[in-house]
């Protein structure tokens, strides 16, 4: 959507609202709706919104955490600048009159604020581009469909939920056939809002679905990523049930995954094409660094209870040609070859998580990293190495490397070591609160 036809909408009265947003550390979109007229008639495309800069520095339950350089109380929380980037302007055609555009997160000097998302793999991006190349991306979230409302989860204290069919519904038509109704909303709603859809399919739970789009530049695709995450649940509100993109939502259950598809492009050239040498370097920097870089892909305790022998999670950094065992499937032919990248989970910021796996590869490529051999068989009975096993190993890892901080800066990797600190700690001291009812309780 151009500005001069959201111009026209709002002339017409076919838009009242625009939402003005940018995308927080957990991925959720934060922002303003903004009144149409005075969208228009104040320039806020030009000008901008200004948001607490402590949405950048609070945890899942939106409390304010200490330890963050460019927010806290001693700086009295003040403000930045959600500037408008119109590229991102759309129809979300599942809220009447409302449009939304995406925003670069800023200070009042113009500087972009570095450890937002958005900044992070904008700046990858520009690394990719200083050497010749641009990065396209594709990502295949899979969530759970809920038949209870996101108020009824949150009576239920997240528990005992209903997923919307009771058997595995993986590529099952007559199963997905239940859910169509939600289904064909959530494609034609994100094939308005600008967003090229390919197709949905049942996955390996009961409830468990996945919508996939067509692929596209990284920054663009991590956008598109984060419009359908959001307009998913909206629309899933809307019909009175609920969904959720979570890790694990349930330890019974087969977990989310969020497989991401990298590729490198010189002009209209795939770098890739033929396994080349880029190919291969491109692809083992991300085994060589994905530990380091574990906190941006999986970025929650959650996120590790889903790494589990025989789960689809993969558990190794070994690499395979259409081999779902391994945490790196070759998939593709000719200019359409890639590496699909099975460890993330549904819960990751495609920002980060995008930019870890070109950072990663941009490593590889800068270093002229040697592929290891394919696995060929069971990865998860591999003497393959490992992906970290927990939020308190990728902490430890991202603290001990030098990989990230040479590729994103200190502020950066200062800002989420925090995060995943603050997110361990706060599991500790509900670990140790639990312990301590239980002793009681025996007395």
């Amino acid at each position: 959507m151009e500005l001069n036809e959201l111009e026209q909408a709002v002339s017409d009265g076919s838009i009242d609202t625009v939402v003005v947003a940018f995308t927080d550390m957990q991925g959720r979109l934060m922002g303003k709706r903004v009144q149409g007229q005075y969208f228009v008639e104040d320039r806020i495309a030009e000008h901008g919104v200004e948001g607490c800069n402590y949405l950048l520095a609070l945890d899942m339950e939106m409390d304010p955490i200490p330890g963050y350089q460019m927010a806290n109380w001693e700086k009295g929380y003040g403000d930045f600048l959600l500037q408008p980037d119109l590229a991102t302007l759309r129809l979300t055609p599942w809220l009447d009159g409302t449009a939304l555009v995406l925003c670069d997160v800023l200070w009042h000097d113009g500087q972009p604020v570095n450890p937002s998302p958005r900044q992070v793999l904008k700046r990858q991006v520009e690394r990719a581009g200083e050497l010749g190349y641009t990065p396209r991306f594709g990502s295949e979230l899979e969530f759970y469909l809920l038949k209870e409302t996101y108020a009824e989860a949150h009576e239920k204290h997240y528990r005992d939920l209903t997923p919307s069919v009771p058997y595995i519904l993986d590529y099952h038509i007559l199963a997905t056939t239940y859910d169509e109704p939600l289904l064909r909303q959530i494609r034609n709603h994100m094939q308005a809002a600008g967003i090229r859809v390919e197709s949905s399919k049942g996955e390996a739970w009961p409830g468990q679905q996945e919508v996939n789009f067509r692929y596209s530049d990284a920054l663009a695709m991590a956008d598109n990523h984060t419009v359908y995450k959001n307009g998913a649940k909206e629309i899933a509100h809307l019909n009175g049930c609920s969904i959720t993109f979570m890790a694990k939502p349930d330890h019974t259950w087969i977990g989310n995954s969020c497989h991401i598809h990298a590729s490198l492009w010189e002009g209209e050239k795939a770098a890739f094409a033929g396994e080349s040498d880029v190919f291969k370097q491109f692809l083992a920097g991300q085994i060589a660094c994905f530990k380091e870089l574990a906190v941006f892909l999986a970025p929650t305790i959650n996120s590790y209870k889903r790494y589990a022998a025989g789960s689809w999670a993969p558990t190794t950094l070994a690499w395979g040609h259409d081999n779902r065992t391994c945490g790196f499937r070759i998939v593709g032919h000719d200019k359409a070859l890639r590496a699909e990248t099975r460890i993330p989970g549904g819960d990751v910021n495609p920002y980060l998580a995008f930019a870890a796996v070109l950072a990663a590869g941009l490593y590889g490529i800068e270093h002229e990293l040697e592929l290891p051999p394919a696995l060929e068989g069971n990865a998860y009975e591999s003497d393959a190495e490992r992906f970290p096993h927990s939020l308190r190993e990728a902490i430890d890892a991202l603290a001990n490397g030098t990989m990230a901080r040479e590729a994103f800066g200190d502020d950066v990797i200062d800002h989420y070591l925090n995060y995943a600190r603050t997110e361990q700690r706060l599991f500790d001291e509900v670990v140790t609160c639990y312990e301590r009812e239980r002793m009681f309780e025996r007395g």
